[in-house]
């Protein structure tokens, strides 16, 4: 491409985790179980709430989206981290990078807004449940779907567009599992500062906003839940907010720690674990997290369950 100072790159490599290669095969065959138990639950999930007509409501509409971005999360990186495994040379062509960067970060986003959304459906269904169905109609769940997948992937966008425009000076390694944002942004040869300035102004956007939304929907669930009189009504509102609860923990703190403050970040190991943590963890936990702490969803288990057995015993009859 130039021929300046300022090369252009049409390709990279990734580091990866090791250069062992039985590690690697360890890895290889351990990654692989976890991304078809993440691909296979994820897809139950869909399937349960599409078949059962009792999940038919706003909280598992969402809970829809959320296995969604989940399975697209952990297939825009999982595949090729697998791929390199067994590969000789790891490298990622120019647009193949900036591709899995703008789908990576993108459903990441989603992810976040799309907890805040339904932390503010579960504030509704606790502090004002006689207009729960009145609030939270089809139209306004589809609304607020469509804004995190919007902001999610507008976000994505200007950040590949203004990444991928650096200068790398013939930088063709990436330190990293996956083409990261704050891994491709060190490679550059040129000042970074207005990068910098994105990533903080988008992590406080996309980050920090909808936590603060959630935490804000979490004081008031919990102070209406310490008004309720009776133990078993308690017990009941706070074990509406728990599955969703947990999984909000596990998403959004080291993404915090991750990203909001881009010159103090953490070492290359641990943004590597991160990266790991969010696109084989967790898609693989949340569908664990719904079905193990939520009733309705262990019920519509039960009942698809119960009618598979009828069916194969009227096959076998």
């Amino acid at each position: 491409m130039g021929t300046d100072n300022q090369t252009w790159v049409h390709e990279f490599i990734l580091l990866g985790l090791s250069s062992d290669w039985d590690t690697q095969v360890s890895l290889f065959v351990l990654f692989l179980l976890m991304y078809l138990v993440t691909v296979l639950g994820n897809f139950l999930i869909i399937l349960l709430i599409r078949l059962d007509s009792r999940l038919h409501t706003p909280m598992y509409f969402f809970l829809t989206n959320l296995s969604l971005v989940d399975v697209s999360y952990a297939t825009s990186i999982v595949p090729q981290l697998l791929a390199h495994f067994l590969a000789s040379h790891k490298t990622i062509p120019f647009l193949s990078c900036a591709s899995q960067l703008f789908f990576s970060l993108g459903l990441g986003g989603i992810e976040f807004v799309l907890l805040a959304m339904m932390a503010y459906d579960r504030y509704v269904a606790v502090c004002n449940p006689l207009r729960y169905s009145a609030i939270m109609h089809t139209g306004l769940c589809s609304r607020m779907a469509l804004v995190s997948w919007a902001s999610g992937s507008i976000n994505s966008m200007m950040q590949t567009a203004i990444t991928f425009q650096l200068p790398m000076c013939a930088n063709m390694y990436i330190d990293h599992i996956s083409c990261e944002l704050l891994a491709v942004v060190r490679l550059a040869c040129v000042d970074t500062s207005t990068n910098e300035v994105a990533i903080m102004v988008s992590s406080i956007i996309l980050l920090m906003t909808p936590f603060c939304l959630v935490l804000l929907s979490y004081i008031q669930i919990i102070s209406t839940i310490l008004k309720i009189q009776s133990t078993e009504g308690r017990r009941k509102a706070f074990h509406t907010c728990a599955s969703h609860l947990t999984v909000v923990a596990l998403c959004y703190g080291m993404a915090i720690f991750t990203y909001i403050q881009p010159h103090s970040s953490p070492s290359v190991l641990q943004e590597k674990l991160i990266s790991l943590f969010y696109a084989i963890l967790t898609p693989m936990l949340n569908p664990m997290i719904y079905s193990l702490r939520n009733k309705e969803v262990k019920g519509a288990w039960q009942k698809l369950l119960g009618q598979f057995s009828g069916f194969a015993s009227k096959l076998k009859t």
